[in-house]
């Protein structure tokens, strides 16, 4: 589903990853870990196709990333990854409906529609009381549930998560752990984590390990 291949990346004169070659199957939960400085984000970056490596190539349900142009890139995206960041990146004069359903509308679907999918996610995640709330109204693990919502609507085929429990509490960090599980059997998306919570890395299916630019 995933393939990396001789990715390299460096930054001025501080090669960060040093020639990764990994395969990611489809319908797995991965996680990245290893030290701070590893390379973990930035190879999620470069995987997620938010950067591009000084060499190697990444090929996602057959496409390659290196051939594509950034018309075609961003199209590629919008329609075939989502993403979670640690600090969710909701816009905060949107609610919660309207900061789902923007990758949607972004890819030119059907508002009533995307709104319709945006509710029924909503519902799922146990947040269909929170659809008109603002990011300012929500607490710490609706604004992530949001986040997720928003990185599933448009039926991606890998989701890619930074650090997703990074400013959680622990209770909303366990609830986030099974959902990633829950959200794989129910929409059979992929999903790549980077994280530094070794209980939601050990849970996953396989762990890559990382250290000083390579994978062990």
């Amino acid at each position: 589903m995933i393939s990396a291949r001789g990715i390299k990346k460096q930054f001025g004169d501080l090669q960060v990853l040093k020639g990764i070659d990994l395969d990611i199957n489809s319908g797995e939960v991965v996680s990245i870990v290893g030290p701070s400085g590893a390379g973990k984000t930035t190879l999620l970056q470069i995987l997620g196709t938010l950067d591009k490596p000084n060499a190697g190539d990444v090929i996602i349900n057959n496409t390659s990333i290196r051939d594509l142009s950034e018309k075609e890139l961003a199209q590629f995206r919008n329609e075939n990854i989502g993403f979670v960041f640690q600090f969710h990146q909701l816009l905060p004069e949107f609610n919660a409906i309207e900061n789902i359903t923007l990758p949607a509308l972004i890819a030119g679907k059907n508002k009533a529609k995307s709104e319709e999918k945006a509710r029924y996610l909503l519902s799922f995640l146990q947040l269909n009381n929170r659809e008109t709330h603002k990011p300012a109204e929500l607490s710490g693990g609706e604004k992530q549930r949001v986040a997720i919502a928003r990185a599933l609507i448009n039926n991606p085929a890998v989701v890619f998560a930074d650090e997703p429990t990074g400013s959680l509490d622990s209770q909303n960090q366990e609830e986030l752990h099974k959902l990633f599980f829950q959200l794989r059997d129910e929409f059979k998306q992929t999903f790549v984590i980077v994280t530094h919570d070794l209980h939601l890395a050990h849970l996953s299916d396989r762990e890559i390990k990382m250290k000083d630019g390579f994978v062990l």
